[in-house]
């Protein structure tokens, strides 16, 4: 009897630990994929005595030099949430921290600053309700949540805190994206959210999640009501990735319904070949969303070919956006002079269409370092794009005033930029 109880005890123990190893997409190769990290060793990591890792730390340096070849007076490139300024050096975004799965325990604290900050935060109007909600209380925290991972199925976990967006193809992380400037619908859409989340892995090749938010890309919640989100995950194998994500929430002081889906298709066709070129892949990203009587619809298409052992890549991406009542558009003027914005994108014209071209060479000696050439030509129906005159002020000044002066807008871009970012 006790042989056999020992023996129960130990097929329990089997069973428990071999629970504990189920890993989602384990053995996959997904480090090709846009919007994915492309590392795969990591240095900073801290293991205990059974060499189980417990630790996780990360560091990241991003700056970039950008041209304008309209040369705006103010330096200030416009209508993007990626770059900010023209014909400077610009530290982007710096950030460190850690991560942590401990006995089961999820923790995550990751810390920020740079320029693309302000170019994202500043867009949440949420901060103006109310008092001890202030952005500047939150606004070096790239990412920070909670939680407990539960060993059931391939792993459940449920978190609470500050996190990256789910919506979208591309990643606030610059790096982890094919190209430097982002697609327009994906600049369109939300960076970071505030709520809880569920993640259910109930196989190898399947991700579940649900989402409760305080409201889209808020730290705040505009009204009574909460966000709701949904987003999927299917992996049949490394070389194709098929994405669903929902939204619905009310993100005005009105509590107009918004309700948006993005979906995405990835895929490698050439994988791992021996030859000069070692892999290729493309993607294509469709967004539609609406408020109230507005609406937005897009998509972005890119190719990408990987040279040298993955050492050199080339992608050339396509993509185009029409903003019903611009709703979501990023203001081209400075603040005090929204009201031309809104003038100019909105009022002259009900909706705003943008077209983008992007070409981008990737330098990557190793997993930790890129060196990113890449040029820019985007388009739109209105003037929306900054013009030599500078969108700020006649001298380009915020102190100057800006008496019978109207923004320099135009319909026409083109940028060059050279990017440089460092990763552990």
């Amino acid at each position: 009897m006790k042989k056999l109880a020992l023996f129960a005890i130990n097929i329990c123990l089997y069973s428990l630990i071999m629970a504990q190893e189920k890993i989602p997409f384990d053995g996959m190769d997904l480090t090709w994929m846009n919007g994915q990290n492309r590392q795969k060793d990591f240095p900073l990591i801290l293991k205990d005595k059974d060499n189980k890792t417990i630790l996780t730390g990360v560091a990241l340096v991003d700056a970039y030099i950008n041209y304008d070849f309209s040369n705006p007076i103010d330096h200030t490139h416009n209508a993007s949430a990626t770059i900010g300024r023209n014909n400077e050096f610009t530290l982007n975004m710096a950030t460190i921290g850690i991560e942590s799965n401990y006995k089961n325990m999820i923790g995550r604290l990751w810390l920020q600053t740079g320029s693309m900050l302000s170019i994202i935060q500043d867009q949440d109007a949420t901060a103006m309700r109310g008092k001890n909600n202030n952005i500047q209380n939150l606004k070096n925290i790239r990412e920070a949540a909670a939680g407990y991972h539960f060993n059931k199925w391939y792993g459940i976990n449920v978190e609470m805190g500050i996190f990256m967006s789910y919506i979208g193809l591309e990643s606030y992380v610059t790096q982890e994206n094919w190209c430097y400037q982002r697609s327009t619908i994906c600049e369109f859409t939300p960076f970071y959210f505030s709520g809880a989340r569920l993640q259910v892995y109930p196989t190898k090749n399947f991700k579940t999640e649900l989402w409760l938010l305080n409201g889209w890309q808020s730290y705040n919640a505009w009204n009574n009501s909460l966000g709701i989100g949904s987003s999927n995950y299917y992996r049949p194998n490394e070389n194709l990735q098929l994405v669903a994500n929902f939204y619905l929430g009310k993100d005005s002081k009105i509590g107009t319904p918004r309700f948006h889906h993005d979906n995405s298709v990835l895929y490698r066709y050439l994988p791992k070949s021996k030859g000069k070129l070692s892999q290729a892949a493309f993607c294509l990203n469709t967004h539609y969303g609406f408020e109230g009587k507005n609406n937005i619809v897009g998509a972005a298409l890119s190719h990408r070919l990987w040279f040298h052992n993955n050492k050199l890549a080339w992608t050339l991406r396509v993509d185009a956006l029409k903003n019903k009542g611009a709703y979501l558009a990023i203001a081209p003027c400075t603040q005090e002079l929204n009201t031309y914005s809104i003038a100019l994108s909105t009022m002259s014209n009900p909706s705003l269409s943008v077209r983008q071209l992007t070409s981008t060479i990737d330098i990557m000696p190793n997993d930790f370092y890129t060196l990113r050439l890449e040029y820019s030509y985007r388009n739109s129906n209105v003037p929306y794009f900054a013009g030599s005159g500078g969108t700020t002020s006649p001298d380009g000044w915020q102190q100057t005033p800006a008496v019978n002066w109207m923004p320099d807008l135009q319909k026409n871009n083109h940028s060059l930029r050279v990017a440089v970012n460092f990763r552990l």
